[in-house]
């Protein structure tokens, strides 16, 4: 049986991890599947064929992701440095996978996310949670660091957050989590499956390639800002916007809107499966 099921929902692929034995910790299968599959997503949607709008990233049974395994963690015991970096290497090439995908990314989290857990869910684009789920950056309780998910939760949470929570492990509420923005939005469990449909719903209102392309956007102008790449930050940005405003879809938008009815491309989302829970009811 395979450690992650893949379900398409019309526009909206589904991407369970389904280990719910081990409340779908990583192993090193799992971490490749994960990668192979986003790669797989970037080449879909360059194709220029595909009818994908977003990827919705879940769990099956009680938990989201518990982290590393305690078989994958007895291994890495044992591993050199070059084995070291090898393994490290395998795990943020399958957040920067996430994080790069080019379309949305809806993480949906209940249960425990920690450690390399919540790499996963910071490499989303957005984060709902059932506000009965617990996080935590564990990794110094086994004497070692978040070192590979930080470039992603830092982006997310801040540097003054990490400061606070990094060394010391302790486990958070998703109440906490909200706040300190790890998470978008919190609702009781019962609720979890209807938020997910609600922020899906809106998604499928816009363009399809407008909404990809305002992804890029966001890269392009963060990575902008830190370089203060004026020429990208003005030039660029006004080029951007003549071009989308050219494009058949910013056509198509405009002509909609005037004309006061739905442009084509909005779609009526279909009906997702929750995800076997049992410690959600």
């Amino acid at each position: 049986m395979s450690k992650l099921q893949i379900t398409d929902h019309g526009p909206i692929r589904e991407v369970r991890l389904d280990r719910p034995e081990v409340h779908n910790a990583f192993d090193p299968e799992l971490i490749d599947l994960l990668h192979r599959t986003f790669l797989e997503i970037r080449s879909e949607v360059a194709s220029g064929d595909s009818e994908l709008r977003a990827v919705l990233l879940s769990g099956s049974g009680k938990s989201f992701c518990a982290g590393a395994d305690l078989g994958y963690m007895s291994s890495i015991a044992s591993f050199g440095e070059t084995e070291n970096i090898a393994d490290a290497d395998r795990l943020s090439g399958m957040l920067r996978a996430i994080r790069t995908c080019p379309v949305y990314v809806v993480a949906r989290v209940h249960g425990a996310a920690l450690g390399g857990g919540t790499g996963l869910l910071a490499a989303c684009d957005l984060v709902i949670a059932s506000n009965e789920a617990i996080f935590g950056f564990t990794e110094v309780r086994l004497g070692i660091l978040p070192a590979v998910i930080s470039p992603f939760v830092i982006e997310r949470i801040g540097p003054s957050h990490a400061r606070r929570l990094f060394p010391s492990g302790v486990r958070f509420d998703a109440t906490e989590a909200l706040r300190i923005g790890l998470v978008d939005r919190i609702v009781p469990p019962v609720q979890l499956d209807q938020a997910v449909e609600k922020e899906l719903s809106a998604l499928l209102t816009a363009a399809p390639q407008a909404s990809r392309e305002a992804k890029r956007l966001v890269e392009t102008i963060g990575s902008a800002l830190v370089a203060r790449d004026e020429e990208t930050l003005y030039g660029e940005t006004a080029r951007w916007i003549a071009r989308l405003r050219a494009s058949e879809e910013g056509q198509e938008g405009m002509q909609a809107f005037f004309e006061k009815r739905p442009a084509r491309w909005v779609r009526a989302i279909p009906p997702l499966t929750a995800p076997p829970s049992s410690g959600e009811a």
